[in-house]
């Protein structure tokens, strides 16, 4: 049912569906998205209010003004998903599709606010406990709840990985969330009819904790990109993948992901190529990659060129050798922008040094031992000139 009810929706206000790659097809999905979650969170609302007042039983209010921040959150999103779809101007040259990572921040945050008012209130319940009267109808309403909150959790997460929207997901958590909060204000309804205990404020308390831990993740998942979090190692291994397809191409590093916003990356990366080629013939290349990047990968990449020696046997063996050296102290490290400058007394090797992170690494400590362990291992003619990458 949750199925056919969003394709039905989808089919009749999403033009062109399938191209989700769109700017204005998102923001349509999104427009949508937000316009259904208004109109359901505000019935929710206006229906779980009533009940509250007709019973008096708090938990139950919580649950309705839990629905109405939803409905809020709702607005947010639709304005936010408005904003991300406006084009690139002077002040905004990468357009603003960030936009939609601030609007899910802001929802995400509403949710932790009412989280703690919840938690504040079923505490006071806690200690002063109110009369609950029951109706037949409050049941009804929280049941029809939980149903109608779990079709709008399947439809957000739906449209969430359909057009890969962190904001949508977030809202499907939420939803979610609301399924398991309402139904735990029905257990302590049952329980006092059942057993005349009064868990109001209790239950409460658990709806807050759940409001609370929703609002606690969905954070997580819209600050990591807007603070600039790494790019997705599976992109990374394809867009490497497809540069090293060519042929002229030996090596690729440096790759650089920017991103503006779904739908709008910017890619910068080295490609090495050898020294000996027609400037015009590997600029040619590189034009080329770069559409083919933005044909697959729906990014705009921008492709430095590193000229690379290889037909001088004594540069070919010194990098093997110092390649050895660096992968024998760390096998996590790794050399790129290999050269050679010979002097009358020695001979500099110079390369860029990439130290990843995720551990105690101490990057002084690390190009001190090995400009030390080079000249060592290589009788003294050969001293390391380093400059550490962090990519």
């Amino acid at each position: 049912m949750e199925f056919f009810m969003t394709n039905l929706l989808i089919s009749l206000f999403i033009k062109d569906k399938e191209n989700v790659k769109d700017a204005k097809v998102r923001n349509a999905y999104g427009k949508m998205a937000g316009i259904v979650g208004i109109c359901c969170n505000i019935f929710l609302f206006a229906t779980k209010f009533f009940a509250g007042i007709i019973t008096g039983a708090i938990s139950i209010t919580a649950d309705a003004f839990n629905n109405l921040s939803d409905a809020a959150s709702s607005i947010i999103t639709l304005v936010g998903f408005g904003m991300a779809g406006k084009p690139a101007d002077e002040d905004h040259p990468f357009g603003h599709g960030r936009m939609e990572y601030v609007s899910g921040l802001v929802v995400s945050i509403l949710i932790l606010m009412m989280g703690v008012e919840l938690f504040k209130t079923s505490v006071e319940k806690v200690i002063h406990p109110e009369v609950i009267t029951e109706q037949w109808i409050s049941y009804v309403i929280l049941v029809i709840s939980i149903a109608l909150k779990f079709w709008m959790y399947m439809f957000n997460k739906g449209i969430g990985w359909r057009i890969h929207s962190e904001t949508m997901k977030a809202t499907a958590a939420d939803s979610l969330n609301d399924c398991i909060s309402t139904a735990a204000v029905v257990g302590g309804m049952l329980v006092f009819h059942y057993f005349h205990l009064n868990i109001d404020g209790i239950v409460g308390i658990f709806v807050a904790c759940f409001v609370l831990w929703g609002g606690y993740e969905s954070i997580k998942d819209t600050m990591n990109p807007l603070l600039g979090e790494s790019p997705d190692p599976e992109l990374i291994a394809k867009i490497t993948e497809t540069v090293l397809n060519h042929k002229m191409v030996i090596g690729v590093h440096d790759i650089v992901v920017h991103d503006y916003g779904p739908g709008r990356r910017i890619v910068s990366l080295h490609a090495e190529v050898p020294y000996n080629k027609d400037m015009m013939e590997v600029h040619d290349l590189m034009d080329h990659i770069e559409m083919r990047l933005m044909e697959e990968y729906h990014c705009e990449a921008t492709i430095h060129m590193d000229p690379v020696v290889t037909d001088d046997e004594e540069v070919n063996e010194t990098r093997k050798e110092v390649f050895n050296i660096v992968k024998k102290y760390d096998k996590t490290l790794s050399v790129h922008d290999f050269r050679m400058v010979k002097g009358p007394t020695h001979t500099n090797v110079i390369f860029d040094l990439v130290i990843p992170y995720g551990k105690d690494y101490e990057p002084e400590k690390i190009v001190k031992d090995l400009k030390q362990k080079i000249k060592d291992e290589m009788q003294g003619k050969h001293y390391a000139v380093i400059r550490v990458d962090r990519f």
